[in-house]
């Protein structure tokens, strides 16, 4: 595809709403909900705002949509449990999963070097943009439409998640399975370590012994830990 500027993107919102579903009355919103923070740092005489401030508010709304609808449907599990619940549903994985599904890499505004590098398939910026629009969302249409699409899109996961198991944590279950077989406990190693403080890229590795199994990414060391002990599962089948 060609190269996405702020300019060009505004033709492409109304495509952007049928993927998602929903109308904007603001379409300023809808169209800040796309903008990553190095392309806002490759056109600084634009004026432009990043998507930052949104993904931090719509981390917050699918925070709570997500914790009161688990509550409900799960009258008899304890908190514990939800909590593992609510995790395996917005960890950035899935998110990020949800958002390739949608196509909405291609409506994403990044630099040159972060276009080049792959930006729109990497699941974090994928995940970020996914809250941003949850935040965009919230602020032009209110609750109620948010949560319908919350519910549409990441809350009908959760019949599979909790019958398959998968909101057991990875990175027990991978030292679990590594100790069975080879009497081995995984270490973990930070790869590299992207942008500013307050926005912190790791990549981690896990290992058992010299091998590497596989690589995660998050904004901590921990979730990135845990993405790399996802990884490593998902290989094994």
């Amino acid at each position: 595809m060609h190269y996405l500027s702020h300019k060009t993107l505004g033709e492409k919102l109304p495509e952007l709403e049928a993927r998602l579903g929903v109308t904007f009355t603001d379409q300023d919103l809808l169209a800040k909900a796309c903008v990553h923070t190095s392309y806002v740092n490759e056109h600084r005489d634009d004026g432009l705002a990043s998507n930052e401030r949104l993904e931090f508010l719509g981390d917050a709304v699918l925070e709570l949509v997500t914790t009161d609808a688990l509550y409900k449907q799960y009258p008899s599990n304890e908190e514990g449990e939800l909590t593992a619940f609510r995790s395996a549903l917005v960890k950035g994985e899935n998110l990020a999963a949800v958002a390739r599904d949608l196509g909405l890499g291609e409506f994403l505004l990044l630099s040159h070097g972060e276009e080049k590098s792959g930006g729109r398939e990497k699941n974090y910026l994928l995940a970020n943009m996914f809250e941003s629009l949850i935040g965009a969302l919230y602020l032009d249409r209110g609750y109620e439409v948010t949560r319908e699409f919350i519910d549409r899109h990441i809350l009908e996961h959760i019949g599979e998640i909790v019958e398959k198991g998968l909101y057991v944590d990875a990175k027990s279950h991978l030292q679990e399975l590594t100790q069975e077989e080879k009497g081995l406990t995984p270490s973990y190693a930070v790869i590299t370590e992207e942008g500013p403080d307050h926005n912190k890229v790791f990549t981690v590795g896990v290992y058992v012994g010299e091998e590497l199994l596989a690589e995660g990414t998050g904004s901590s060391k921990q979730k990135a830990e845990q993405s790399a002990a996802t990884n490593a599962l998902q290989k094994r089948g």
